[in-house]
This record gives C-alpha cells, structure tokens and sequence, in this order.
C-alpha cells in the first residue's frame, strides 16, 4: 500500500523534539515500511533536516511549520495556515491518508475523504460531525471512542474504531529487579494538568530519606508546558524535599534508561477532558516500573488497579493522602512492588509496534475494499 502520513505543525519529525503523537506514527511509519510498504511522511520543516529526503525508506516532505502558542484559537490558526501547504504535498496515487491536523480532514477531495482515516487523540469538542465524509475516526482509548460516537449520528458508527496507541520502542530487555534505584519517576510535561503538586506533596508526606522524586520533562510553553513561573511553583512546593527536577529528555534510548533505573513510576494526571491515552505510564510499565495513575477511564484500557498498576482518586479531598498510601505500601513492601511491576510487563505485547500496526494495516485494507 502506498500510505501517506500527514503530523501536525509544531513538533518535527523524527521526533527530536519529542511528542507522544508523533513518536507513535514514526515509530508505525517504519514498520510499514519494513513490510514492504510505501510511506510519504508530511511534517514540519526543521533546522537539520531536509524538506525532501528519504531516510530509512520512509519519504519525509517538509513544509514551514510553527512553535506551539499558548493560546488555542492561536493555534487553529497556524494549523490552519500549515494544512494549506501540506494538502498540496499529497500525492494523487496514495491509497491511505492518516491525517493528524485539525484541519486537513475538510480540505481533502472527495475522493481523497473515503482513503482518509483521521487519528483522535484528543477529546473531540463539537468537530466531528465535521468529519464524518472521511472513512474512519480513530480513537486511541475507549473514553475517546465515546466521546466520538457522542457527537456523530448512530449511522456514522460504523466508521469509529479503537486502536491504541503504541509503545514508541520495543524493549526486549530482561529486567533485573535487583539494579533498580530507589526512584520515584513522573516524565511528561511540567503543566498544571498533570497534578504535579499533589505528586510532590505526597513524596514529602513518605517517612524515609532513601527515595527520590525525579521529574522529567519540558517546561517552556512552546513544548507544551505550564511556564517557568509554573516550574518555580513546584520547586518552591518541593524544598526541603529530595526532588529533582531534570531536563527533557527527547532521545528514546537516554530516556529508556531513566525509565530501567527507576522503581516507582507516578502519572498524577488531574486532565479530565485533555488526558486520552498517557503514553508515559505505558513506557514506564514496559521497563518493568511500579505504576500509579489517576483515576481517569483512559489509563483503564491497559492498567488495572492491584493487578498491574495502583489508581488513585485525584478527585478526592484527600488524595494527597490516598497517593501518598500507595507510594507507603510499594516503598515498604519490595514484593508487592515487583508483583505489580512484573505484572505490568504485558504492554512490551499488547502495545508493540508490531501488533498495532497489524491492526493498523487491516483497518486500511478494510478501508480500501469498501
């Protein structure tokens, strides 16, 4: 199959910047190509790379793309202006469009909607009844699929489908329990959504001196987060506590390290609307960490309280405390916290590269044949 990926405007690709989103396509985008697939790849244009080039047998065509503003009708606008330039770079032959903008799904051709399969990964807010000309609406969690199927008429059903979203490596690596460090790890973007001061309040609140907290992820508005006043918030709620706050870390194998030294991994995520899948904790699973998430239905499709992973109620008045429980019980007992680490392994499979983009390529072929 001839497919054609369309990334938004603001992260680049590969992805050195980071970005859950475009991590996942790059990541699908050469194993389609491994199968004997053709893969064109529209991106942002960056320093480094050129606007036309192949790399790995993948097609990559550039165009100017934007740093990302804090003001979201800002934003519509400068996706707007990219989807302008990247429809053009659509070629007549490809057999798929996997589009990513917000835009792009009403500027195709008719002919170009029945190949398009448009890739949710955020709570729809009204557009997609907009969208429903294409032939499929991926959501990447059942909370998303919902949602989906909420603002579209029952007939358009049958175009909504859940695939989740994938690890953005493969760890084949055997972990060795016994060289984990005693760390609490959160990586993700440092921004108000993600309940960052209820996770610092918690760890000051653990009776023990052995264990840090390292946060890790960007800050600046442009890379998605809260702002260096934000930042200075947190550290100044963390004083007097063993808390590092330590640079992005964008490289999948530096940041696969952190991940294999850590023992306890947390993603209080308070974003009941934004938050619709939670890579991270997927990743920090894969390399054998103890997960906490919030108690949103997206982290349900893979983590199951007790089972492979801990949830808390960050609605609760006393979730400081309800974290804060959880972290006692791992810190304290070195067995329930490998039981559940061990546990949550599973997702290197259910999550793979290879099995999602097995389910990708179906769907595309299902696609063509109607």
């Amino acid at each position: 199959m001839r497919i054609t990926i369309v990334q938004g405007a603001f992260f680049p690709i590969p992805p050195s910047l980071g970005g859950a989103v475009e991590k996942m396509w790059y990541g699908l985008a050469k194993e389609f190509v491994n199968r004997g697939h053709e893969v064109s790849y529209i991106s942002k244009s960056y320093k480094g790379y050129l606007n036309t080039e192949n790399e790995g047998g993948i097609n990559h065509l550039r165009v100017k793309g934007y740093k990302s503003p804090s003001s979201g009708i800002y934003l519509k606008i400068l996706d707007l202006f990219y989807t302008l330039k990247a429809v053009r770079k659509i070629s007549s032959n490809t057999d798929i469009i996997i589009s990513n903008t917000f835009w792009l799904p009403l500027f195709l051709s008719s002919n170009q909607q029945k190949k398009c399969l448009i890739d949710v990964q955020r709570m729809p807010k009204g557009q997609m009844k907009f969208y429903t000309k294409n032939a499929r609406l991926r959501a990447n969690s059942s909370p998303v699929a919902k949602a989906i199927k909420d603002e579209i008429k029952s007939e358009y059903f049958d175009k909504v489908v859940m695939i989740p979203n994938t690890l953005p490596f493969k760890n084949a690596s055997a972990i060795d329990f016994s060289k984990k460090e005693k760390i609490i790890l959160y990586t993700g973007r440092i921004h108000p959504e993600k309940g960052l001061d209820i996770l610092i309040k918690s760890f000051a609140l653990l009776d023990t001196k052995d264990w840090q907290l390292h946060i890790v992820g960007p800050y600046s508005t442009e890379t998605g987060g809260g702002g260096d006043a934000y930042l200075q918030e947190l550290k100044l709620l963390a004083k007097n506590s063993n808390v590092s706050f330590l640079e992005p870390i964008f490289d999948i194998e530096k940041l696969s390290e952190v991940y294999s030294k850590a023992s306890i991994f947390v993603y209080p995520s308070v974003a009941e609307q934004g938050e619709t899948f939670g890579v991270s904790p997927l990743e920090a699973m894969s390399w054998g960490c103890a997960t906490i998430v919030s108690d949103l239905d997206c982290f349900k499709d893979f983590l199951v309280h007790n089972k492979n992973g801990l949830c808390f109620d960050h609605r609760s008045e006393k979730k400081v405390e309800i974290l804060n429980q959880h972290l006692k019980d791992l810190t304290s007992n070195p067995k329930l916290m490998n039981d559940i680490a061990t546990a949550g392994l599973m997702v290197n499979e259910t999550h793979s590269n290879e099995k999602l983009a097995t389910e990708f390529l179906n769907e595309f072929q299902s696609m063509k044949i109607k």
